[in-house]
């Protein structure tokens, strides 16, 4: 029997003059929404990771253009289309991997170069439905990807791919939701270390929404796969290569790897905004690496360790380890160059 499709959490909401960022690094002990009046608040709040996840980076950012472009036209309505150029690459600094960042910003310029009336509300207007936009994506892709699993008993997945990370009901989790609505899956999470997304954001989601998971190791990924306990691994995705090489969450690589040796399936869930049509291989996609003093402990920050980590928060699954890549386009299975070809908008369009 079909389940309701359990779905509560919102990590952005705009509230007139500001954008309210749910705090994720205080989850799951604290629920605290930041909040946001201008765009390098905005710009704070991805780059420390308050906001995480392709697509809410996305959208926090055209709400930063908002901010921004309110603020420049108080200072003078005569130069602000100038001066906001500035904003926006504060914005496009604040995390390198994510391509729906550029993509959300390039969707607001476009606005900027519109002549229109009222530019502040067209702007406001363009945020929102990229935000109604990516929720409505994501329900689609959640009932083509669970068409996908239906004979599967389990499933596993990395990160937070959930509404935390979008604008709501999620990517690679609300394939997992919709398919735990039809019934008879067990659901399973890595912690994902150093920052723990699944740990923190994934299994608090989840219990947000009465949704039951069970939570493991990173490490014990493979040995789970050997179990014949899950049989697809559902991921999201940061950045995706023209010939389907995705960027994803540091340990994806590791799990498409062992996925492969198990026979277990491989599907990532991404809207199109992720592809980057411009980037031909995952080779050439900048890897972000974040400070290493999130990995190592104070005792090896002292003066005179010689101690040092190796922290890049993303890795790149080449695409011969996806069994199938669901789109809110459609669906491409064994992704390749020429089987992305079937997803990439005309020159027209």
């Amino acid at each position: 029997m079909t389940k309701p499709l359990n779905d509560t959490v919102r990590p952005l909401r705009w509230n007139d003059d500001s954008l309210q960022v749910l705090d994720q690094r205080r989850l799951p002990e604290t629920l605290t929404y930041l909040i946001c009046r201008s765009a390098n608040e905005v710009a704070d709040a991805i780059r420390d990771m308050a906001v995480r996840g392709a697509p809410a980076i996305g959208i926090a950012a055209a709400y930063g253009v908002v901010l921004a472009a309110r603020a420049r036209w108080r200072q003078n309505p005569e130069t602000w289309r100038v001066a906001i150029e500035a904003d926006l690459a504060t914005l496009a600094r604040s995390r390198p991997t994510a391509v729906n960042l550029f993509w959300a910003l390039d969707r607001m310029r476009e606005i900027l170069s519109r002549p229109t009336q009222d530019p502040l509300q067209a702007l406001l207007d363009a945020a929102s439905a990229i935000h109604e936009a990516d929720i409505e994506a994501n329900r689609v892709m959640g009932a083509w990807g669970a068409a996908q699993v239906q004979d599967a008993t389990g499933l596993l997945t990395h990160c937070n791919t959930g509404s935390l990370a979008t604008g709501g009901y999620g990517t690679a989790l609300g394939v997992i939701r919709s398919a735990w609505a039809q019934g008879g899956k067990a659901i399973f999470a890595t912690e994902t270390r150093p920052w723990n997304q699944g740990a923190r954001l994934t299994a608090w989601e989840l219990n947000q929404d009465g949704i039951p998971a069970t939570l493991i190791a990173d490490l014990a990924a493979a040995l789970l796969m050997r179990s014949g306990k899950v049989q697809w691994v559902i991921v999201g995705a940061d950045r995706i290569a023209a010939n389907g090489d995705t960027a994803n969450k540091i340990g994806t690589y590791a799990l498409a790897v062992a996925a492969r040796q198990h026979g277990v399936r491989f599907m990532v869930v991404a809207p199109m905004s992720t592809i980057d049509w411009d980037t031909a291989v995952g080779e050439a996609i900048e890897i972000e690496e974040r400070d290493s003093r999130e990995l190592l402990p104070p005792t090896y920050l002292a003066p005179g360790s010689v101690i040092r980590a190796w922290n890049p928060v993303f890795d790149v699954t080449p695409a011969s380890l996806i069994d199938v890549l669901v789109t809110e386009r459609g669906i491409v299975r064994q992704p390749s160059i020429e089987s992305m070809r079937a997803l990439r908008p005309s020159p027209a369009a």
